[in-house]
C-alpha cells in the first residue's frame, strides 16, 4: 500500500480527540482552505514544505529516532528500532514510546496496523546518509553484471547460482549476516581490514580515496580486495568515492554498537530561587531596558540614523546613538531591531526614521512600551546582538538580512528549556542553559561568536527580564504561551509607570527615579545634559543647556516656570541665578545672513539704496549708516545696481577692488590629431584640420531591413534554459546553488573545482560588503564552497549563492 493511503487509513482509524491533536500539532500543514478528505489531509501533511516547518521544533530524541527509522527504511518493525537504539531497559523503552507518540502526533511516523512503523517520504529525505549508513547492498548492486556478481561470490567462497537474480539474492543474504561479514573481514589483509574498519566507524565522512568510473590501479591499499568481495561498491555511473553498503557497515560496527538515543535532557546546575526574587530582578532589568529603549528611539527621533550604502545602520551611527542614550551596543541593537520589526522605525530614503506609530508609542506608559518591544523580540528572524560576521567584521543593524529560522528556534528553545526547570529552581549559571537549549532545539542556530552555546540569546533574555536568576520570569512565562493579555498584566505589575516629577538640587542636577515620562524627558533634554540613565536618571544644568533652550525660542520666565512645575516647588537659588545670568548675556552678539555686503562713505546714498523700490528684490537691510547687507549674490547685486544707474565696484575677500576683464570664449575640446601622423609626432602641437563631412542620413526602413536580414548571433542556450546537458556533475551542482551566476561563470567555477585550480570570485558577505577574493584548494560541499582564501590567509567557507561573478586568477 502506498505511503499516502497508509497515512490516510491511519488517520481514519483515530478517534476525534486524537485526530484533533494531530491537526493541532500540524497547524502549519492544515491551514485554510480546509481539506475535503483524509486523503487530501494526508497529502498536505507529507509535503516537503510542511515537514520542513516541523523539523526545527523537534527535540534531540525525536530527531534521533526519526534518523534511526530512516536508516532502517520504511516500513520497519518496532523490535528492529529497539535493537538499533539499544533500548533494553523498561525506562528507555517508555521514553521511546513517548517519542514515537510525539512523532505520530506530528504525522511523521505512524503504525500501519501490521506491527510496522512507517514514516513520510519527505522526512526520510532529510538525511542523505542516516546514521552514516549508505544505501542497502541490493540498491548499490543494481547496475552490476551477472559475471561481476559471480566473481564476488567466488571470492567469498560461496558457490554462485545460475541466474543473476539468484546471485544477487545470495550475495545480499551473505552480507546480511553480521557473523559471516566479520569472519570474511577477519581473514582480510591488514590494509583492507584497516580501511574497512575506518570507513565503517567514520561512514558519515568522505572516504580518503576517490575513483571515477571503473576502479583503477591507483586505489588505496586494501580497496581492491574489498571491491572484489562486494564489501565496497563502486558506482560507475557517476563521479564519487566507493560506497560501503549499510549491511556491511552495521556488521563491522559490531553487536555492541547502537544508534545514539538521548531521551533524558541534560540537567544544569540548579540553585533555589523564590518567585519574589525572580520578580524583583525581572522588574529591574525590564525597567532599565525600557528606559534605555525610550532614550535610544528619542535619539533617533532627534537625528535619524543614516543608512549605509549596503543597507542598515553602521557601527559609527550605533556608537553615536549609544552615546546620546547612555546605552551599550547590545541594548541599542535590540531596541533598533525590535522597533523596526514593530513598525516604530522605517526606511526614509537614506535614513532610518521614526514612523507615526512611534509618536503613539512614545505617549504610552513604560509597561505598554515594553510589551510591544518584547513581543517583537520573540519573533525576530535574527539574533540582534550578533555584531560580527564570520570574518569578524562589524555587522550593521536593521540591515534586512535573510530570515534565520534557527535564530527563532534558539529563542523558543530557551523559553522551553527554562520552563522545564523544577519549580523554585533556576540555573546557577545562566550559560548552563545552553546545552539544554541544544537538546530542546538541535537545529537552532547559535552565534559563532558565542563563547558558550547560545550565550547571545541568553544574554538578550536577561537584558529584557525574560530570564531572571536563571529561571523563567512571569514575563517569560506569558511570552512563551502567547498570552498577550497576561503579558500586559505582568508588565503593569512589574514595570512602574512613568515619573512626571524630578528632584532638582542646589548642585544643579535633576534626579528622576524610575522611567521619566515623555514630557519630562523632553523638558530636561532641552535645558540640561543627561549624565546617567537606568533605574534613576540624572541631568545636569549648565549655561550650555540653558542657551540651547534660549536658542530654541524659549524665554527665561517660561524655562523657570516649567522647571518649577516638575520640581513641585520653587527652584534652588543657584539654578535661578544660572538661568538669569545666561539669559542676560544671550543675544548680545547677533549674526545676520548675507550673500554680500554694500558699504560706502556717504550715509545718504546708502539710505537711498535701502529705500529704492527698484532694488526691493535684493532684500537690502541697513545694519549701520554706511553698511547694507544683501540677500542676493555679489554678481546679481552688481547687475541690479548698475541697471538702476548706480556705479558700484566689487571687492575681493582682501578688500581690494576686483578688476573685471572680458575674455574671449574658446572651445575646450581638443583638435583631433591629423590622420596619418605617427606615434612619434603625437606630442607635437596639432594643426587645425578641415572639418569632416557629416555622415549621410540613414533611412530607418533601410536600417531595419538590414538588421532583420543579418545572420543570428544568439548564443547557444544554457542547460537550465533548455540547451545542451551539463558537461559534468559539478556544473549541475554549482548551477543548482549559485543562482546569480551566468552559465559561463558556472562552467569556469566547476572546471576550477574539478581541476584543482585557483579562481577569483566576487563575493557578497552577510553584512552586504563586496570583496574580490582569490581562492584555491576548492572543495564543493553544497550549498557551500570550502577553500583557502588568499585575502584572509585562512580556510574559509563560502555560500555559493553569494558568489556574484567568477574571473580568472588575478595577477599579483
Amino acid at each position: 500500500m502506498k505511503s499516502r493511503s497508509t497515512l490516510a487509513t491511519w488517520l481514519g482509524s483515530l478517534d476525534s480527540s486524537r485526530l484533533a491533536r494531530v491537526l493541532g500539532a500540524r497547524q502549519d500543514a492544515v491551514s485554510l482552505p480546509e481539506p475535503r478528505s483524509l486523503g487530501e489531509l494526508a497529502d498536505r501533511l507529507q509535503r516537503p514544505g510542511s515537514v520542513a516547518l516541523v523539523l526545527p521544533r523537534l527535540a534531540l530524541p525525536h530527531l534521533q529516532v526519526a534518523e534511526a527509522l530512516a536508516a532502517l527504511g520504511s516500513p520497519a518493525s518496532r523490535d528492529a528500532l529497539v535493537e538499533l537504539l539499544g533500548a533494553v531497559d523498561d525506562a528507555t523503552t517508555r521514553e521511546l514510546d513517548a517519542v514515537l507518540e510525539v512523532l505520530a502526533d506530528q504525522a511523521l511516523v505512524w503504525p500501519d496496523g501490521a506491527g510496522q512503523l512507517r514514516m513520510t517520504g519527505s522526512l526520510r529525505q532529510a538525511w542523505d546518509t542516516p546514521l552514516g549508513l549508505d544505501a542497502p547492498l541490493e540498491e548499490l548492486l543494481a547496475g552490476t553484471t551477472s559475471d561481476e556478481l559471480r566473481g564476488m561470490l567466488v571470492a567469498l567462497g560461496v558457490k554462485p547460482p545460475g541466474t543473476k537474480p539468484q546471485r544477487l539474492a545470495a550475495l545480499v543474504e551473505h552480507h546480511s549476516d553480521p557473523e559471516q561479514v566479520a569472519s570474511v573481514v577477519a581473514k582480510a589483509p591488514a590494509a583492507a581490514r584497516e580501511l574497512l574498519d575506518r570507513l565503517a566507524r567514520n561512514a558519515a565522512k568522505q572516504p580518503q580515496f576517490v575513483v571515477s568510473g571503473f576502479p583503477g590501479p591507483d586505489l588505496e591499499p586494501g580497496a581492491r580486495w574489498a571491491l572484489d568481495r562486494g564489501l565496497l561498491i563502486q558506482d560507475r555511473h557517476r563521479y564519487g568515492p566507493a560506497r560501503m553498503p549499510a549491511e556491511v557497515a552495521l556488521a563491522l560496527r559490531g553487536p555492541g554498537w547502537h544508534a545514539p538515543f538521548d531521551p533524558v535532557p541534560p540537567c544544569p546546575r540548579l540553585a533555589s530561587v523564590t518567585p519574589a526574587e525572580t520578580d524583583r530582578e525581572a522588574s529591574a532589568a525590564a525597567t532599565v531596558f525600557v528606559t534605555h529603549a525610550a532614550s535610544v528611539l528619542a535619539a533617533c527621533s532627534a537625528t535619524a540614523p543614516a543608512r549605509l550604502k549596503s543597507g542598515g545602520v553602521g557601527a559609527r551611527e550605533l556608537a553615536r546613538i549609544g552615546k546620546a542614550a547612555q546605552a551599550d551596543d547590545a541594548v541599542v541593537r535590540i531596541t533598533l531591531e525590535t522597533a523596526y520589526a514593530a513598525g516604530l522605525l522605517g526606511p526614509d530614503g537614506g535614513l532610518v526614521a521614526p514612523t507615526e506609530a512611534y509618536d503613539a508609542w512614545a505617549e504610552q506608559e513604560p509597561p505598554e512600551q515594553f510589551a510591544v518591544l518584547v513581543q517583537a523580540w520573540q519573533n525576530l528572524p535574527l539574533t540582534p546582538t550578533q555584531a560580527r560576521d564570520e570574518d569578524n567584521r562589524a555587522l550593521p543593524a536593521v540591515a534586512g538580512a535573510p530570515p534565520c529560522g534557527g535564530c527563532v528556534q534558539a529563542r523558543l528553545g530557551l523559553l522551553a528549556a527554562a520552563a522545564q526547570l523544577p519549580a523554585g529552581q533556576g540555573a546557577r549559571v545562566s550559560s548552563d542553559l545552553g546545552p539544554l537549549i541544544a537538546w530542546r532545539r538541535p537545529l537552532a542556530d547559535s552565534s559563532p561568536q558565542d563563547g558558550t552555546p547560545f550565550a547571545g540569546v541568553i544574554r538578550e533574555a536577561e537584558l529584557l527580564g525574560v530570564l531572571a536568576r536563571g529561571a523563567l520570569s512571569a514575563l517569560g512565562i506569558h511570552l512563551r504561551t502567547g498570552d498577550t493579555e497576561g503579558l500586559s498584566i505582568e508588565c503593569r505589575r512589574l514595570i512602574p509607570s512613568a515619573t512626571a516629577v524630578a528632584r532638582i538640587g542646589a548642585d544643579l542636577t535633576a534626579v528622576v527615579t524610575g522611567t521619566p515620562s515623555t514630557r519630562l524627558t523632553a523638558l530636561l533634554d532641552s535645558v540640561a545634559d543627561r549624565e546617567t540613565s537606568g533605574t534613576a536618571s540624572v541631568w545636569r544644568f549648565s549655561a550650555r543647556g540653558i542657551r540651547r533652550a534660549l536658542d530654541a525660542g524659549r524665554i527665561p520666565e517660561d524655562i523657570a516656570a516649567d522647571l518649577a512645575a516638575v520640581a513641585g516647588g520653587p527652584l534652588p537659588q543657584p539654578l535661578s541665578y544660572l538661568i538669569a545670568d545666561t539669559a542676560r548675556g544671550h543675544g548680545r552678539v547677533r549674526i545676520a545672513p548675507a550673500a554680500c555686503v554694500i558699504h560706502g562713505d556717504e550715509p545718504v546714498l546708502l539710505a537711498e539704496l535701502a529705500a529704492h523700490r527698484g532694488l526691493a528684490a535684493l532684500r537690502l537691510r541697513q545694519l549701520a549708516p554706511t553698511v547694507l547687507v544683501s540677500r542676493s549674490p555679489i554678481d546679481t547685486t552688481l547687475a541690479a545696481l548698475r541697471a538702476e544707474g548706480y556705479a558700484p565696484v566689487a571687492e575681493t575677500a582682501e578688500g581690494t577692488v576686483r578688476m573685471e576683464k572680458t575674455r574671449s570664449q574658446r572651445a575646450a575640446a581638443l583638435v583631433p590629431t591629423p590622420r596619418g601622423s605617427s606615434a612619434r609626432d603625437s606630442g607635437r602641437i596639432a594643426v587645425a584640420a578641415p572639418r569632416a563631412k557629416a555622415p549621410a542620413a540613414v533611412d530607418p526602413n533601410t536600417l531595419a531591413n538590414r538588421l532583420l536580414t543579418a545572420p543570428p548571433t544568439t548564443p547557444e542556450p544554457a542547460p537550465f534554459d533548455g540547451g545542451v546537458p551539463f558537461a559534468t556533475d559539478t556544473e549541475e551542482i554549482v548551477a543548482g546553488w549559485a543562482k546569480r551566476l551566468p552559465y559561463s561563470d558556472i562552467r569556469q567555477l566547476a572546471h576550477a573545482i574539478d581541476a584543482g585550480q585557483a579562481i577569483t570570485v566576487e563575493y557578497v558577505a552577510t553584512s552586504g560588503s563586496r570583496t574580490v577574493r582569490t581562492l584555491s584548494r576548492l572543495a564543493l560541499d553544497p550549498p557551500h564552497l570550502e577553500a583557502w582564501c588568499h585575502l584572509r590567509e585562512a580556510e574559509r567557507v563560502f555560500t555559493l549563492s553569494r558568489i556574484h561573478s567568477v574571473m580568472s586568477v588575478m595577477p599579483e
